[in-house]
């Protein structure tokens, strides 16, 4: 009697234990269109963000499952290209709002160096500093972080160039069609990683054990006994195909969310006067929470590898990759996008990659190291907050 009424039970916990996400998306969804709608622009947008991350949390648990099974090549681009898209997507939204007002326009600027700023410095701090605790010093392979340091100081260095005719006696028409060709030269360098990381050095990236980021059969040893439990998380069933419209679909859900948490968060920053970097952090914070989780249970399972991968990997794409795209959709929009970005979020992004080639390019991690990476953001955090 015991067995047989607990089984409804454990099926509904199983049940919310997989699909909690896509639940709490949907109804954060719905709560934030019927707000939008009566006018509720704080609720609203604070209802929006976390339906963005509940369903972006989904889109890369199974962007996990699809690099599982593909693995190299094609894995790393299923990882790379889901971790950038949700942020592609708030950066365009808010960047159609920028009709309004400047103040958007400075935030989608904000946002693209956030993203870095957020990835290298939260994800990877909070990872490193959890993982440190646990297991003292924490192995990776150093030809990884080097590749990805040297990458991203190079990408850091080009963004600075349409910001460097700011003091010249350039017009603001030079500094536009500087800003469209480092984008191309953005893209090429982005095919010519791509290609270096899916097929000459595949090596340089390989995690050192596969990953158990999400719902992986915890085995647990009695007497040399092992006992896995039943896999019932319906995406590890579906073919890849059909996952791969499940991605697209949830990605066209995330930018329906998208436009309501642009319009009524810009509002609310013009209203508060709050500053473009300080909103450009809060964007990049949402669209990189369900891969703080990913690195957060990684580095738990003692895979500080797949960490620096989401890590670097994740900023790599997001300036290689975010910026092209943007320039490429802003004049469809009949926006101009500069790439003028301020001493402040250049400098901080440099300086990021610095740390980072600093913490890392040993192969090894410490719990120190990560909380040297949360000084830091928390000190970018306090300038972001009050720098106008």
């Amino acid at each position: 009697m015991n067995d047989s009424s607990s089984e409804p039970a454990s099926y509904f916990q199983d049940f919310m234990e997989n699909y909690w996400d896509l639940i709490a998306g949907t109804i954060f969804a719905i709560i934030a269109f019927i707000l939008h709608k009566t006018g509720h622009i704080y609720l609203s947008t604070l209802f929006a963000g976390l339906g963005i991350a509940a369903f972006s949390f989904t889109v890369s648990e199974i962007a996990e499952i699809l690099a599982e099974r593909l693995q190299e090549p094609y894995a790393s681009f299923v990882l790379t290209f889901s971790a950038v898209a949700v942020e592609i997507l708030l950066l365009f939204m808010i960047l159609l709002e920028s009709s309004h007002g400047s103040s958007a326009l400075e935030t989608v600027k904000g946002g693209i160096i956030s993203a870095v700023i957020v990835d290298m410095n939260v994800l990877l701090g909070i990872a490193v500093f959890i993982g440190g605790l646990r297991f003292k010093e924490q192995e990776h392979n150093e030809d990884t972080s080097s590749t990805y340091t040297t990458i991203l100081l190079v990408a850091s260095v080009a963004l600075l160039v349409p910001s460097l005719l700011q003091y010249s006696k350039g017009s603001g028409e030079s500094i536009m069609t500087a800003s469209y060709i480092i984008s191309f030269l953005l893209m090429i360098y982005y095919i010519t990683i791509f290609i270096f990381q899916t097929k000459t050095h595949i090596h340089f990236f390989k995690a050192t054990a596969r990953s158990r980021i999400f719902r992986l059969r915890r085995k647990k040893a009695d007497q040399d006994e092992e006992d896995e439990e039943e896999e019932n998380y319906i995406f590890e069933k579906l073919p890849n195909i059909a996952n791969f419209f499940t991605i697209f679909g949830l990605i066209f859900i995330i930018g329906v969310i998208a436009e309501i948490f642009a319009s009524d968060g810009m509002q609310i920053a013009k209203n508060y006067g709050i500053s473009p970097a300080l909103a450009g952090l809060v964007i990049a914070i949402i669209s990189v929470s369900p891969e703080l989780f990913t690195a957060i249970k990684a580095a738990k399972s003692d895979q500080i590898q797949r960490v620096v991968n989401i890590a670097m990997g994740a900023s790599t794409v997001s300036i290689l990759l975010t910026v092209p795209i943007l320039m490429m959709l802003s004049p469809l929009a009949g926006i101009e996008l500069a790439l003028d970005f301020n001493s402040l979020q250049i400098g901080a992004l440099i300086l990021t990659v610095i740390l980072a080639w600093k913490t890392t390019d040993n192969g090894e991690t410490n719990y120190v190291e990560g909380i040297s990476h949360l000084m830091f953001f928390l000190a970018y955090a306090v300038i972001a907050a009050f720098y106008h």
